[in-house]
């Protein structure tokens, strides 16, 4: 079960929009959507498929696809969806007719579909332990506040990766353990608890990988739910590059985020090295 740690800056800071989660100009697509959390997940389930599981439902992604992760807010993915098929959100698409995105969107959209009915939640950045056998791979989920403590779902898994994956856990409320932090995986690393080749994705993996998510997860709750793939800051270069204070910075960061403590917002707003430059925010617009 998650932790029942009040977040740092209050559940309201969470209920509100980023530039990223916020629809905009799509913001009436959402007016018909469900209430229930459940009911959500299964929306954005109908909507999004994952790229790299189009196979699995017998779908070949057309070079204009493959094109759909790039996008980077919400506002831009429901423009996507209603160029495909201007249904209502409610409406199931076929599978050739969804947004083809990965783990960051479904989290996102969710993220944002919750955050629109007033239910603080954020999107989360580390390593999902159920995909390969001893590995912790690249992965992003959704959490929100029940009023009582974060409750982590994974709005990617399906019935389908559900038994693909042999799941044998709630997907809807994550067992400690099974989603990792990317903060907590660093400290596992940084501790020798953890080796470092086994966190990442396909052929990359490592402490560098490690760290590019760990400042991914705190921009992520600090208003900058970015790309897997977006770099800046200190999520640039080799790990030999970096100094010994770069190294006991990240791990202020870590430390923070696996607490929940203000520091999680001080450090991000004192550090220009951890702050997502404003321009790549607006790239995204």
């Amino acid at each position: 079960m998650t932790t029942s740690t009040t977040p740092s800056r209050g559940a309201e800071f969470y209920a509100r929009h980023t530039r990223i989660t916020n629809p905009g100009s799509m913001e009436l697509a959402f007016q018909a959507l469900p209430d229930t959390v459940p009911e959500l997940v299964k929306v954005v389930q109908d909507l999004v498929l994952h790229v790299h599981w189009a196979g699995r439902y017998g779908v070949s992604p057309t070079e204009e696809q493959k094109k759909h992760v790039q996008a980077r807010t919400v506002e831009r993915i429901l423009q996507v969806i209603m160029e495909i098929d201007p249904s209502p959100l409610t409406a199931a698409r076929p599978l050739e007719k969804r947004f083809l995105g990965n783990c960051r969107d479904f989290s996102t959209l969710l993220c944002s579909m919750l955050r629109h009915k007033g239910i603080p939640s954020r999107a989360r950045c580390g390593f999902g332990t159920y995909f390969l056998p001893d590995h912790f791979e690249d992965h992003w989920i959704c959490e929100y506040w029940n009023g009582e403590r974060w409750v982590r779902l994974d709005a990617q898994l399906d019935e389908l990766q559900k038994k693909t994956l042999a799941i044998d856990f709630d997907t809807l409320d994550i067992p400690e353990g099974r989603f990792v932090n990317a903060s907590a995986g660093w400290q596992k690393c940084r501790a020798g608890e953890a080796d470092p080749a086994k966190f990442g994705i396909f052929e990359w993996s490592g402490l560098w990988f490690v760290r590019g998510n760990l400042i991914r997860e705190l921009a992520a709750l600090n208003e900058a739910e970015m790309l897997p793939w977006d770099v800046w800051g200190l999520i640039a270069g080799k790990d030999e590059e970096l100094t010994e204070q770069d190294f006991v910075l990240l791990d202020r960061v870590a430390r923070a985020l696996v607490e929940d403590d203000e520091e999680v917002h001080s450090l991000y707003e004192a550090e220009p090295k951890l702050r997502v430059p404003e321009s790549m925010i607006e790239a995204g617009m």
